[in-house]
């Protein structure tokens, strides 16, 4: 279970990893350089693909495009080095920006945005037709996402670190509607903070423990499975990929403070363990 480090650009805050299926890469974000990376683990071959405004989160479009989200609340679609703005930005979100993102079976996308010292965060979800609206509010710091195999309940980590919370929901497919919250995990303090998260094929929960150094397994009833630790303190997602999904792709943090955050600090990680992820959906969202 030891990480391998495959790509390392000392990211501040390396997060956002998603594999796009289309391309067989995975790309990752350096969010406060607003930088998009992408690697192709067929060829070693890897780069930078974006510079320009902060990107919190992204997901893949239908057609291959990236969706992004990114400060003020703007959402664009990038295709080949260019921008189109689905939302230039919300007046609500002027002073923040988007974080982590995750698409429903629909394609609709369920957006976090972080707080700022006017107000807490808030979960939007956006809709095919370019509207968003809040779903949840008073949130302390949204983060990462995921559904259960059987897409009736989704995932939703809270990581402020007076919270420190995955909640978990019941889900409406139809509507896109979330009810019936209740705590899935609730992490003590000193252990670190939950951040991004993924669910593979047998509905485990994969959690990235942010000041944690670790990578956390839970069963779907909430137990601790497995931990697997990293040479960095802020583990911040995690994500499947490869050609049978069986690859994980991690992010950290701190790359530019390694003397206290650890010798892999902001690289890009990969684990092989045989156990296999879930495809992203792709975002159907238009113009």
């Amino acid at each position: 279970m030891e990480p391998e480090l495959v790509v390392d650009y000392k990211c501040r805050v390396g997060e956002g990893p998603i594999w796009h299926p289309l391309e067989k890469q995975v790309y990752w974000l350096d969010i406060p350089r607003g930088a998009i990376f992408r690697f192709n683990p067929a060829t070693n071959e890897h780069g930078v693909c974006y510079e320009g405004d902060p990107v919190g989160g992204l997901t893949i479009q239908a057609d291959g495009a990236l969706l992004l989200f990114m400060a003020k609340g703007a959402v664009a679609i990038w295709r080949e080095g260019k921008l189109e703005y689905v939302i230039d930005e919300m007046p609500k979100e002027r002073g923040g920006r988007f974080n982590d993102v995750i698409t429903d079976p629909v394609g609709r996308v369920f957006c976090g945005a972080m707080p700022t010292k006017d107000q807490p965060g808030t979960l939007y979800r956006l809709d095919t037709d370019g509207s968003i609206n809040p779903i949840l509010e008073e949130v302390g710091l949204p983060n990462g996402m995921g559904f259960t195999p059987d897409r009736k309940q989704m995932y939703f980590t809270d990581s402020h670190t007076d919270v420190r919370r995955i909640y978990l929901f019941d889900y409406d497919q139809e509507s896109g509607n979330l009810s019936n919250q209740i705590i899935f995990v609730e992490i003590a303090p000193g252990q670190g903070v939950p951040y991004g998260m993924t669910v593979d094929a047998e509905g485990y929960v994969w959690s990235a423990r942010w000041d944690g150094g670790a990578l956390v397994r839970y069963t779907p009833q909430g137990v601790e499975e497995r931990r697997i630790k990293f040479p960095a303190q802020k583990v911040s997602c995690v994500t499947f990929g490869g050609e049978n999904y069986s690859d994980i792709y991690v992010t950290t943090a701190g790359g530019h403070n390694r003397s206290d955050e650890g010798p892999g600090a902001g690289a890009l990680f990969r684990l092989k363990l045989g156990i296999r992820g879930i495809p992203e959906f792709f975002s159907r969202v238009r113009l």
